[in-house]
């Protein structure tokens, strides 16, 4: 097991190890390109290391931002090959004027983290001061207009009858892909026989078929990118056509806290844009607090093609602790929940984490991908949102944890969260970057 320094200089290695040098590969043999929201929490990471190589992160991925203002879930690297779907499966610009013909990108979006990132970026700089805090001042205005661009994408195109919650086209654009969340909305898609042929990428990386997505998922997931195609990506003609929309609560109460964030910053420069953030803000958090089901007392998701809730124990059901909005009876059971034998608390667990599934859920499958593996990411998000809106002692517990499980040393992708086994790839680059952060956000903050 490594100690803390060990740990800092080993994620502090993969990340390093990982840059292509203008963007970092999520992982170096699993995912050889640029992920959206991986880039965000990369860029935390690296802020702790080099702060101008942090922005640069986040300049690299708003270089492949649609002329809508949607920030793509993969910006490709032309000098890496082989990954499926690669960007002639996705053929955004051939369909699209909207997509950039450079940087090539897919066609759907993740989670809007991004605002978050720079407020941490901003945050470190500050501390760290002189040519790091000058460089970020620099950079903060044209930054300011990217993510003011993207945040208005998402709340007029994924959020068109203004009900609080996002919309999502693919369980890809939740960053849960096979989560229990989507299996009801997944289960009426039916693939047709024209779905091309293809090689998955992943099994030939993780050879572990218990770890990955079925094939049967991987086709309805590569269909609904067919269906995207013919829409032409067109938002519209997507919600008139899709197989898959659903609303996403874990995505909207990012998105409510998101735009806090950017509210502050639009603040801090002056800009006029603030109240539209701020109620852009408080209507996500009031419909994310409306998705709480009170049976499970977790909040759902909703099936936008039948209307019909998606009850399911997962760690996106705890989404009104990362953005608030239940009154003070709701937050103390769902924290208590939070830390029940459901979750954090059970005993069989090796560190008391947040899997992505409850072990005690029929659904729990606790080496497969997002259907029960703790993911150091998001123990560190979760943390990081309750520490940032004042649940101090339950984000230090949880903070704990996620470093205990890191210990072992190779910053995997996910965990087996009863016997704290790495699974799916390593030097993931999003773990480091969460390490880096559990560690030294916590130093120089205490």
């Amino acid at each position: 097991m490594l100690n803390r320094c060990e740990l800092v200089a080993r994620a502090a290695y993969v990340l390093r190890g990982n840059s292509t040098g203008s963007m970092t590969r999520a992982a170096p043999d699993l995912y050889p390109h640029q992920w959206s929201w991986d880039a965000a929490f990369v860029a935390v990471g690296l802020a702790h290391l080099d702060v101008p190589r942090s922005c640069a992160e986040l300049d690299s991925l708003f270089a492949g931002q649609w002329r809508t203002g949607m920030l793509p879930h993969i910006v490709f690297d032309p000098h890496a090959n082989g990954y499926f779907p690669g960007p002639d499966r996705w053929a955004c610009a051939n369909l699209t004027d909207d997509a950039p013909t450079q940087p090539r990108t897919s066609g759907v979006c993740q989670p809007p983290v991004h605002a978050l990132a720079v407020e941490r970026i901003a945050d470190v700089a500050a501390y760290q001061g002189g040519a790091a805090a000058a460089h970020v001042k620099e950079w903060l205005p044209s930054t300011f207009d990217r993510l003011l661009a993207w945040h208005r994408y998402l709340a007029r195109r994924r959020d068109p009858d203004g009900d609080g919650l996002l919309t999502v086209y693919h369980g890809w654009e939740s960053g849960m892909d096979n989560s229990p969340r989507w299996d009801a909305v997944y289960s009426r898609v039916t693939v047709g026989a024209e779905l091309p042929l293809y090689a998955r990428w992943d099994i030939e990386v993780v050879v572990d078929p218990s770890q990955r997505p079925t094939s049967a998922e991987y086709d309805r997931y590569l269909w609904i990118v067919e269906r995207l195609k013919l829409a032409r990506y067109d938002d519209a003609e997507v919600r008139r056509t899709a197989e898959f929309l659903a609303t996403d609560v874990f995505a909207s109460a990012v998105f409510a806290v998101a735009n806090e964030a950017l509210a502050d910053l639009a603040t801090r420069l002056g800009r006029p844009e603030g109240a539209e953030l701020r109620e852009a803000a408080e209507r996500f958090r009031r419909g994310v607090a409306g998705a709480l089901d009170p049976g499970s007392g977790l909040a759902v998701d909703t099936d936008l093609l039948t209307g019909a809730p998606l009850p399911a124990e997962t760690c996106a059901g705890f989404a009104p602790l990362v953005c608030g909005g239940l009154d003070a009876e709701q937050e103390r059971e769902m924290l208590a929940l939070l830390r029940s034998p459901q979750w954090t608390g059970h005993p069989a667990l090796r560190h008391p984490v947040l899997p992505t599934t409850s072990p005690s859920s029929p659904d729990f499958r606790p080496r497969a991908y997002w259907r029960g593996p703790s993911w150091p990411v998001m123990n560190w998000f979760v943390a990081w949102m309750l520490a940032r809106r004042g649940v101090t002692d339950v984000a230090e517990a949880l903070r704990r944890a996620a470093l205990a499980e890191l210990s072992e040393g190779s910053l995997a992708e996910y965990y087996e969260p009863m016997t704290g086994e790495p699974l799916g790839s390593v030097d993931q680059s999003w773990s480091a970057a969460a390490t880096l952060d559990l560690v030294l956000t916590h130093a120089w903050s205490d």
